[in-house]
């Protein structure tokens, strides 16, 4: 065949490109619905893996809808996650405290995160065996169904008690309890509780050789009471030889979120349980002058920064850059803000949201205003060596005064009286359930 033959005419080159064309067409759609196809899949598999991994998420750090006033507060209690409901005036018409106790339960999915993963390992094992786990697995969700919500308080093991000193102690601790007890009862509601578990026993420490689950609540003698909780754990011989930094960052002690499902029922029903908490207004300042008043390598570029940002007119460009400097009138701004530009944090976040004192029945309730007094009763009554002794330095900031109600009148002198009871508000009912006076308004 001659050359000239072998030339294509242009109908014939214009029916090649054309059917190579539409070839590479139909290949570019099977390649997108394959890969839409593997797309599906994978988000599928995702969102099973998640509604295996327990109770659903929760925005722990949402904004409280609107400026809490006194108004507002039932409507936004109902709206927590620990579902109490108020009535319209705590003052005003007796409802009958020794009326049935609500019961709660906790929502369920399918199975906890730790489940799942012990159940993952056993593909090699007969599907007997991972029907008798996941019958197991069942079966301890039906427990925890079971319960009742808030948990039995229990009466004091008082045996190891040497002496008679703490009689004083002792009957105030008593009206403690009773009186949470009481508050919890009255105004405790009847909704389910939606936390996700291990949410709720996310801020407890766990000291198992004294069976002791303790709350962390910042601000109110936490570093100390971690100091504690790592001597009687064997992890160092005196409280006085552990840094801040071993205290805050070591990751040396348990906590209880750490547990399995079953290892968190057990605790919870036969540790003894504590709780520090603090005037709310004075941990509050607190937590501001620690935070706010010293170098902080955290909490002026995240919270600083934000806060200036948007609450301070003008401000310059330093301020702006590092954070620093922020005036506590700024920062009770930002706390009352519905919609804050930072989050919430657990130095100023109400007790009633770190400890759920409502759900889980503390069987110790000690006080930042008696603190010596009450830690050292409760290392008593959990058979502590004796010469453990809680310590009364200041963990940080040591040259500064502590901060006292003389100071926290220094620091609202310069609010106005209704942000001075918006913050009542917003903390309400830490107020209550602790039975804290108001002498700050």
């Amino acid at each position: 065949m001659q050359p000239s033959e072998m030339v294509m005419n242009p109908k014939q080159v214009f029916l090649s490109v054309l059917i190579f064309g539409v070839a590479g067409l139909l290949l570019f759609m099977y390649l997108q619905v394959w890969i839409e196809e593997q797309h599906a899949g994978r988000v599928e598999k995702k969102r099973e893996q998640k509604v295996t991994s327990g109770w659903g998420p929760v925005n722990y750090l949402q904004p409280i809808p609107g400026i809490m006033t006194r108004e507002k507060i039932q409507e936004h209690i109902t709206n927590q996650n620990t579902k109490f409901h108020l009535p319209e005036d705590p003052k005003g018409k007796k409802e009958n405290l020794n009326s049935e106790r609500p019961t709660r339960v906790l929502t369920e999915t399918r199975h906890s995160q730790r489940e799942d993963q012990s159940l993952g390992k056993t593909t090699g094992l007969p599907t007997t065996k991972l029907a008798e786990k996941r019958q197991r697995t069942k079966t301890l969700f039906k427990k925890f169904n079971e319960m009742n919500w808030p948990l039995d308080i229990r009466p004091l093991n008082k045996t190891l008690v040497q002496d008679n000193k703490w009689k004083k102690t002792d009957e105030t601790q008593e009206k403690r309890r009773s009186f949470l007890q009481e508050f919890c009862k009255k105004y405790g509601g009847v909704s389910r509780p939606q936390s996700h578990l291990f949410h709720m026993v996310s801020r407890i420490y766990v000291e198992d050789k004294h069976k002791i689950l303790y709350c962390e609540v910042p601000k109110a003698g936490c570093s100390n009471w971690k100091r504690i909780l790592m001597v009687l754990n064997g992890l160092a011989p005196s409280t006085y030889n552990i840094s801040h930094d071993a205290v805050h960052y070591g990751k040396h002690l348990k906590k209880l979120d750490g547990f399995d499902l079953k290892g968190i029922y057990t605790r919870l029903n036969t540790y003894t349980k504590a709780v520090f908490v603090r005037d709310p207004m004075e941990r509050l300042v607190s937590a501001f002058r620690d935070k706010f008043e010293h170098p902080n390598s955290y909490y002026h570029p995240v919270f600083g920064k934000a806060i200036i940002k948007k609450y301070r007119p003008n401000a310059c460009e330093e301020a702006l850059n590092n954070g620093s400097g922020v005036q506590f009138k700024e920062f009770i701004h930002y706390l009352l803000d519905s919609h804050r530009p930072v989050g919430m944090d657990i130095h100023w976040e109400k007790v009633s949201k770190l400890c759920y004192p409502c759900l889980i029945n503390y069987d110790f309730v000690g006080k930042f205003e008696t603190l010596e007094e009450d830690a050292n009763y409760f290392l008593q009554l959990i058979g502590a060596p004796k010469e453990l002794k809680f310590p009364n330095f200041k963990d940080r900031h040591s040259s500064d005064e502590r901060t006292n109600a003389q100071v926290v009148r220094q620091y609202l002198k310069d609010l106005t009286r209704t942000e001075r009871q918006l913050i009542y508000d917003f903390y309400y009912l830490d107020y209550l359930m602790f039975n804290y006076t108001t002498p700050f308004l």
